[in-house]
């Protein structure tokens, strides 16, 4: 079974099979060293740029802001869901999110 991920409204939303599921303005603490200085970014989201599925992950890498440090910069790949029995199950994103590198993301489709 085939997924449809696509990226709405200028950047605005992560759509996936055409239903709107993840947005930007929100708030996430990512543990990504590239990002910015700190230990721990607190990152607004503010755009996303790219999508892409790990197996069943499905993965995006944005451009957004660190609350702390003032930082503006886009990020590595960072998993927002997986792909179970054909359905997009969220990931907890209140927790920390692990950025991986550009290089560690296996397919991306935009």
């Amino acid at each position: 079974m085939t997924t449809r991920l696509r990226i709405l409204d200028d950047g605005a939303w992560l759509s996936v099979d055409d239903t709107r599921r993840v947005s930007v303005s929100e708030l996430w603490r990512l543990d990504a060293p590239g990002f910015c200085e700190c230990d721990l970014a607190d990152m607004v989201v503010e755009n996303f740029l790219e999508t892409g599925v790990d197996g069943r992950t499905v993965e995006v890498r944005v451009y957004g802001q660190c609350i702390v440090c003032g930082t503006k910069s886009t990020t590595g790949w960072i998993p927002v869901g997986r792909v179970v029995d054909g359905e997009f199950v969220d990931l907890d994103r209140e927790g920390v999110l692990r950025v991986t590198d550009d290089e560690e993301q296996a397919t991306s489709s935009g």
